[in-house]
Order: structure tokens, then C-alpha cells, then sequence
């Protein structure tokens, strides 16, 4: 399966749905995380532009560790179902959610998720952004950009979890992002 050019496949282990969500599910999520309290993501000292909010697991950006947070609320258990079957693993095996909060102007640079976290599934919420993939050394680098839409869900397996690095340029305005992971094996 391709994006928008037939001749640039998308990296294996990579699935994208375009309509996972409703209008109306995004909607009543979106009620929800509205009213939640979002967190500064600090990394090597510095403040992150964007902020976020963990559960099941917490990962400590600054010091690349995990530990147990916060159990998953009610309300992302239909969406951590849905999200399941996406990556055709049980619900109970996405045992972190990672809610992000992009305001304008927030990027998320080069990276792959941390090591203790296993397949990743992640669903887009009120604005689209520019999802990159990068494979090999910086510079001569294989490399896709495809257009995450609101509504959508992507899972990340295989080499496209394990060789392709990620990041998402500045947003153009307000997104929030779902992201469930399951633990490494």
C-alpha cells in the first residue's frame, strides 16, 4: 500500500486507516481531554513544546526510564480496543497511552519510540500533520512523508518500528495524539 505516490511503498510493519474514527467519536474524546491536565515534556533540561499526559506506564523523557503511572482511565478503553485490533494484538497488551498535546508550532524531532516499548499504535485528533520516516545514516537517507489526518491510525511493527526512525515537523495548529504501546518483549 502506498500514499499518494504508487512508487514509494510505506515502510513494512506500517498501517495506516485513514477513517478510524467518526466525527462524533473524535468529538466526545476531544470533550474529555479538554479538560485534562497535560505535563511539560522535559528532555536534556530543555522544555518540549509539546505537553502530555501519561497512563499505564510513565516514561521519563529526561532520564530515559520507565515506571508505573497512573492507571488508563474509562474513557480510552472503546478507543485501546479499537486500537487493539488495529495491531491485532489483545487490548490488555497496550498497557501505556500517551495523550499529546501539539500546540502550533510544536514539532516531535527524529526518533523511535523508547526501548522498553513494544508495537506502537497512535490515532490523530482534530488537525492533520506531516508524518516522516527516515532509514539509515542522516545524510543519504531513505526517506517517505505522508499526511496523518484527523480521525486516522497508524501502527508502527516490525522495521518500521525497529529500522525506520520518525518525527513530525511543526504542526500548523492545535493537534492531540493518542499513542498506545504495547511493553518490548
Amino acid at each position: 500500500m502506498a500514499l499518494f505516490d504508487d512508487l514509494v511503498p510505506l515502510p513494512e510493519g506500517f498501517i495506516y486507516r485513514p477513517d478510524f474514527l467518526t466525527g462524533a467519536d473524535e468529538h466526545e474524546l476531544l470533550e474529555v481531554i479538554r479538560g485534562l491536565e497535560f505535563r511539560d515534556v522535559r528532555m536534556h533540561g530543555v522544555v518540549a513544546r509539546r505537553r502530555v499526559i501519561q497512563y499505564g506506564w510513565k516514561y521519563r523523557f529526561d532520564a530515559a526510564r520507565l515506571s508505573e503511572g497512573p492507571a488508563m482511565p474509562a474513557f480510552l478503553g472503546p478507543l485501546r480496543e479499537r486500537a487493539a485490533a488495529l495491531a491485532s494484538v489483545a487490548p490488555d497488551a497496550l498497557s501505556e497511552a500517551l495523550l499529546t498535546e501539539y500546540p502550533p508550532g510544536a514539532p516531535i524531532g527524529w526518533h523511535r519510540d523508547a526501548r522498553g516499548f513494544g508495537i506502537v499504535v497512535g490515532v490523530s485528533l482534530l488537525s492533520a500533520c506531516r508524518f516522516r520516516f527516515r532509514r539509515g545514516p542522516e545524510r543519504g537517507s531513505e526517506r517517505l512523508t505522508l499526511t496523518l489526518e484527523p480521525r486516522s491510525a497508524y501502527v508502527l511493527a516490525g522495521p518500521a518500528r525497529s529500522e525506520w526512525q520518525h518525527s513530525i515537523p511543526e504542526v500548523d495548529t492545535l493537534r492531540y495524539s493518542i499513542t498506545f504501546r504495547t511493553l518490548a518483549r
